[in-house]
């Protein structure tokens, strides 16, 4: 009789870890709204601008191109005109002081808009790249970009910015009372935009509400990485996960602390954090 009943106590025993088990595989599974962001179409625009810095697109879009193989998506890309836009930026002072600098000579990358900011699409996320054509269109008092961010941004459920991208984002008036980072070699002339920004020295990307924001270029790509899994969830990371088979396809070990950031040491950017390793503790997603 009390082996029967320690037969009894052990079956609840394993049938209690079975629940366990499955509420933490639910519980550590994909949400329901990350669930529902999987079946949706979902709606990409990013912004070009001459001059803008090719790796700030390439880099994040290069893995919303992987990832829409599995999840549907549209992508805009939005200028002042459609048709192809160079990466080399018009001439502009790049010292204070000094006359405009002449870039022409350099090799001239170009992407093809879509859209214009007048005829552009009802869009769910808006990514901003940086490349020192933001430098060129704040001399020439241009917020072409600024104008149509304001006007967006209450419809948008996401805004990104790479680079400095976040100087459209502070000039929009969008960063006030919120957290933002920035390109560290450019931190004095990108913090000298908007009103009551945090700007964080030492971060590799920021979110702040729906605003996310990354440090200079490559950045960009390990903000996308951090952004796509909050927003698509994950699985068994070593088999059925999407976004690792994406991440891995490419051969990228993206950087998953959104606080390492060696480059404000580099820079001497005030307020970094000088106490963290400058070596990355990258490896491959889900090794």
């Amino acid at each position: 009789m009390r082996m029967r009943s320690l037969s009894i106590q052990a079956n609840w025993l394993l049938l209690l870890l079975g629940w366990l088990i499955f509420d933490f595989a639910l519980a550590t599974g994909p949400s329901k709204k990350q669930l529902a962001n999987r079946s949706r179409t979902v709606r990409l625009g990013i912004v070009l601008f001459p001059g803008f810095e090719p790796l700030d697109v390439i880099g994040p879009l290069e893995i919303w191109f992987s990832i829409s193989a599995y999840y549907p998506l549209t992508l805009s890309m939005i200028s002042f005109q459609t048709g192809p836009v160079t990466a080399v930026a018009p001439p502009h002072i790049m010292v204070p002081g000094q006359p405009p600098v002449d870039l022409s000579y350099m090799i001239a990358p170009k992407l093809v808009a879509t859209h214009t900011f007048d005829n552009a699409p009802e869009l769910d996320i808006l990514l901003i790249p940086g490349g020192m054509g933001n430098m060129a269109l704040a001399q020439q008092n241009n917020t072409s970009v600024e104008d149509f961010i304001i006007s967006r941004y209450p419809r948008l459920e996401y805004l990104q910015s790479v680079c400095t991208g976040s100087v459209s984002l502070a000039r929009a008036g969008v960063l006030k009372r919120k957290k933002a980072t920035t390109n560290k070699s450019s931190w004095a002339w990108v913090t000298g935009f908007g009103e009551k920004i945090n700007w964080v020295p030492t971060a590799r990307w920021t979110e702040d509400g729906k605003i996310w924001t990354s440090s200079g270029v490559s950045a960009g790509m390990d903000m996308t990485y951090a952004f796509l899994k909050m927003f698509y969830g994950t699985d068994d990371p070593k088999t059925t996960d999407t976004l690792t088979q994406v991440m891995n396809g490419m051969e990228y070990a993206p950087h998953t602390d959104p606080h390492w950031d060696p480059y404000g040491v580099v820079y001497n950017v005030p307020g970094a954090d000088t106490s963290q390793p400058l070596q990355g503790c990258v490896r491959p997603v889900g090794y």
